[in-house]
């Protein structure tokens, strides 16, 4: 073990959940901030019990159900929303309207997939397997209408908005052509190899072709820079740990609409994040890192990637000691100076290198300019006996933060995909975090209650409503109150 990386362990895991103040890169260009120049975030109140059983929420806020699987119709005689909702965005629509656009997370064969539409389908052997649907909502997120806008593609997990308003959906796959899948009383095999990013239009366009210059790998999220010449890209994969990817495009090109067709297989370069200690060495995995060094900035460099189809080994495979390697990169969001990355979690001991700690979550920014990576919310693993002061809402912990986003009055907004109970959760990077929506909505059994982790948040541009999901069975909640009052 290096002396800069047994330094690290030193600092031990102490504190949770938490941030330094004065350390936080600013998240918005506007919104109130306090004297260290973080942005304010007032305590929620304790969360109200659901007499539906869905969604417990503070005093003073609602919710309207946008889409439910198999329940709500999808327009044109489709047939019934998809299930398992994942990543999704909301873009202002003509009318007074809003656009979501949305990942369903399904692999061929289930219950309820994505339906086959003409002029969406990427591989028409992948029959009811994931896709995105588009949702036409009033301001008030009340639903007019639902339609297909990609078909084909497999476990869409999440993925970004784009500055042009359009979606890049992610397939958190590797599964090549001839891969066989089966579901539902069906059987077949995928005729085209899955694992690339698509885009998605919301006006009614339709490009089914995948981005093959940003890689076949296990993709999670991603988000464009504003210069629209990088884009990064996270991966949610194991054995080995995935990795956190930027790509560059070629001199001269500047992305826009279209981006599949703009772009051929090699073109630009992708390159795998390289975080450095203060001796020069690289770290092999982000789980070095503790409390101990929050807001404390890593140079980080960039290792070219090879083989970026994948084709030969799997993208993070062909990399040894030269990249730094994480459990469960999740959630991407872009700002203006930087980009947000999550690890959500890695306490088993096939997800750790051996000297390695433990961890329950953590959340990172990278500089654009500064080129350097900083930890800014940390959650240490906490076991069934642990007692100390981690966050916690009637007794839960807060565990496992997977999508996030950033609100329109620049504080986080983390979507929990955890142990035990789920929550949404508001979080100040030097600041608290606070549960603001609990799921009720119990699929397992009163013995042994389970409750799915929430999916795709993401705030309306006029800071009313926040649409979020729950994947299982997949349901579409907006959200609205008085935000203002709490992050503004």
């Amino acid at each position: 073990m290096s002396l800069a990386r047994r330094s690290l362990l030193a600092g031990g895991a102490a504190g949770v959940g938490l941030a330094v103040a004065g350390s936080v890169p600013s998240l918005a260009e506007a919104g109130p901030r306090s004297a260290a120049g973080t942005p304010r975030q007032r305590p929620f109140p304790p969360l109200v019990d659901d007499p539906d059983g869905i969604l417990a929420l503070p005093p003073g806020f609602s919710y309207e159900i946008v889409t439910y699987a198999g329940r709500t119709d999808l327009d044109d005689g489709q047939g019934k929303t998809p299930s398992n909702h994942d990543g999704t965005a909301v873009f202002d629509a003509p009318g007074g309207r809003f656009r979501l656009i949305q990942n369903h997370e399904l692999g061929a064969g289930s219950k309820l997939g994505v339906p086959h539409v003409e002029g969406t389908v990427y591989d028409p052997t992948a029959l009811m397997a994931g896709g995105c649907t588009v949702i036409q909502t009033d301001r008030r997120g009340r639903n007019l209408g639902e339609t297909v806008g990609i078909s084909g593609t497999s476990t869409n997990c999440a993925g970004g908005p784009t500055p042009w308003g359009t979606w890049l959906t992610c397939e958190e796959t590797e599964t090549k052509a001839g891969g066989a899948w089966s579901g539902n009383g069906q059987t077949g095999t995928y005729s085209k190899d899955h694992g690339y990013v698509f885009e998605v239009f919301a006006d009614g366009r339709a490009i089914p072709e995948p981005i093959k210059a940003f890689g076949r790998y296990a993709h999670e999220a991603l988000a464009v820079d504003p210069t629209r010449t990088q884009v990064y890209l996270s991966e949610d994969a194991s054995n080995p740990n995935g990795l956190f990817y930027r790509w560059t495009a070629p001199k001269g090109t500047r992305l826009g609409p279209g981006i599949a067709r703009q772009l051929g297989p090699e073109d630009g370069t992708l390159e795998a994040m390289a975080i450095h200690m203060d001796d020069g060495s690289v770290l092999p995995d982000v789980a070095y890192i503790t409390s101990a060094q929050l807001g404390r900035p890593f140079k980080v460099t960039w290792v070219k990637v090879n083989d970026r189809d994948g084709q030969s080994a799997s993208v993070r495979k062909q990399f040894t000691d030269e990249i730094t390697r994480g459990k469960k990169f999740e959630g991407v969001f872009g700002t203006d100076e930087g980009v947000y990355v999550v690890n959500s979690f890695a306490f088993n001991t096939n997800d750790l290198p051996a000297d390695a700690v433990k961890h329950d979550g953590m959340v990172w920014f990278y500089s654009y300019r500064d080129k350097t990576i900083t930890l800014v919310t940390y959650f240490p693993h906490q076991t069934s006996t642990d007692t100390g002061a981690a966050p916690r809402y009637d007794g839960v912990v807060f565990d496992g933060p997977d999508n996030v986003t950033v609100t329109p009055w620049g504080t986080l907004v983390l979507a929990e995909d955890g142990v035990g109970a789920s929550h949404v959760l508001s979080s100040v990077p030097g600041g608290p975090t606070y549960a603001i929506a609990r799921n009720q909505l119990n699929i397992g059994t009163p013995e042994n209650p389970e409750f799915s982790e929430f999916t795709g948040p993401t705030f309306s541009s006029d800071g009313k409503v926040l649409f979020v999901n729950i994947q299982t069975p997949g349901i579409t909640l907006a959200i609205t109150g008085p935000w203002s009052s709490f992050l503004g």
